[in-house]
């Protein structure tokens, strides 16, 4: 099974829909087989999803989610876990373990009034638009 996590220098990058890299894990009775990093080449929820479907990705762990990338998701098949903050690989790890403490109800909106830009880790989600 085929994992992607948004990925930005070993975090879990909390922005779905602005994520450019995504860390691909094979996973296989409970072991992470291989791994590497795919680049967004398009913009937009629905290239994403499509291009993680193609990568032939089952699920993703994420930070915060808006409902256009849960979607767009659901569509493609992908299950995801969001919600969730830290190293990559720990997340991975977790999952793998049964032990991943995610956000079924994560919700993120529009941060038009929040100077984050979008990123929710640099506000901590004090913006109030996320989480």
């Amino acid at each position: 099974m085929r994992i992607a996590i948004p990925f930005y220098e070993g975090l879990i990058f909390q922005h779905f829909g602005h994520a450019k890299h995504f860390k691909i894990y094979e996973i296989e009775n409970h072991q992470v087989l291989m791994e590497f990093i795919a680049e967004a080449e398009a913009t937009g929820h629905q290239a994403v999803a499509e291009m993680l479907q193609s990568l032939d990705v089952k699920a993703v762990i994420c930070g915060n989610i808006g409902e256009d990338a849960m979607q767009a998701l659901n569509d493609a098949g992908i299950l995801f876990y969001g919600g969730v903050a830290g190293q990559a690989d720990d997340a991975i790890t977790d999952l793998v373990n049964g032990a991943l403490a995610y956000d079924p109800d994560i919700r993120c909106t529009r941060h038009d009034d929040c100077d984050c830009g979008g990123n929710c880790s640099s506000c901590a989600g004090d913006c109030g638009h996320c989480g």
